[in-house]
């Protein structure tokens, strides 16, 4: 009998010990299940506060979008201003010849602003040392005949009225200079506002991968804790079944009438155990000490 006794307390131990483990394991798991729980919590939050950016910045590209379409259609008038001032002008010039090249294709006619152009081009050069030495009296040559076919254009112009004619291109031109700039202002704060959305959106992206990390360990960590729960719960009985039998060989060494029996409180919180009611960690830690 007293190897027997031994044997079981021995056992009785060895249970009380894997009972401890277990609660400590238990409870590791489920302080990793709050600060999981509590940071996939957070993370939903900010993916949720950048979703309401996303959509904000969504909003602002589509007004954005919606204002380059306006200002086109303003530059497509300013665009057309500036096509009806320039027949205007040529209509009023007194109609020249056409002239042909050696191949036979038509040649535009010179005007002012042609001309000018040419001889800007022609300084451009010359300043970038493009007509040196023999060249440098061609170019001046070429600058004077440039200049006095343009000095004749301009008294052309003033003698048939055109003069006023370059007034309103002028006018259409600087209105179509002006719409196209205010077309590109639009398309770039739409760019932008594009590009951010864009950078959040993929932002939500990695902050709900984030979340969704969170979650899987918090799951895998509740699963944990409620696999070393049961096997703290078996542990449990195991002990008490163990108690129980220790207490009925006392009983009988001592005598029937005087065996010892467990207290009605632990009585309670066992058949409590047993019936599946969820019990606290104090409790739970009651039934583990010896009585």
């Amino acid at each position: 009998m007293a190897e027997l006794k031994d044997l079981l307390d021995e056992r009785r131990k060895m249970v009380d010990k894997k009972a401890t483990q277990h609660r400590e394991i238990r409870d590791d798991w489920n302080e990793k299940t709050k600060q999981f729980t509590t940071t996939r919590n957070e993370l939903n939050n900010e993916v949720r506060e950048l979703i309401v950016q996303v959509r904000e910045q969504r909003d602002l590209r589509d007004q954005m979008n919606e204002m380059v379409r306006q200002k086109k259609k303003e530059r497509d008038g300013a665009n057309q201003a500036v096509r009806d001032a320039k027949d205007s002008m040529r209509e009023k010039l007194p109609e020249q010849p056409q002239q042909f090249d050696r191949r036979g294709r038509p040649i535009r006619p010179d005007t002012v602003q042609s001309l000018t152009r040419t001889m800007e081009q022609l300084e451009r050069e010359f300043g970038m040392g493009k007509h040196q030495g023999k060249n440098e009296i061609k170019y001046f040559k070429k600058m004077k005949e440039l200049s006095a076919k343009r000095k004749r254009l301009q008294e052309q112009e003033s003698i048939s009225g055109t003069a006023e004619g370059n007034k309103e291109l002028k006018a259409a031109v600087e209105l179509q200079e002006a719409s196209h700039n205010a077309v590109k202002e639009a398309a770039e704060a739409a760019q932008s506002a594009h590009d951010l959305m864009i950078e959040w959106n993929s932002e939500v992206d990695r902050q709900r991968e984030k979340a969704e990390a969170a979650h899987r360990k918090l799951r895998t960590s509740k699963k944990e804790a409620d696999k070393e729960h049961s096997l703290y719960i078996v542990s449990l009985r195991c002990l008490h079944s163990i108690q129980d039998i220790l207490r009925a060989m006392r009983g009988a060494s001592a005598g029937q009438g005087q065996r010892p029996t467990a207290s009605n409180e632990t009585q309670d919180l066992m058949a409590k155990l047993l019936s599946g009611e969820t019990l606290s960690t104090d409790e739970l830690m009651q039934l583990q000490r010896f009585d």
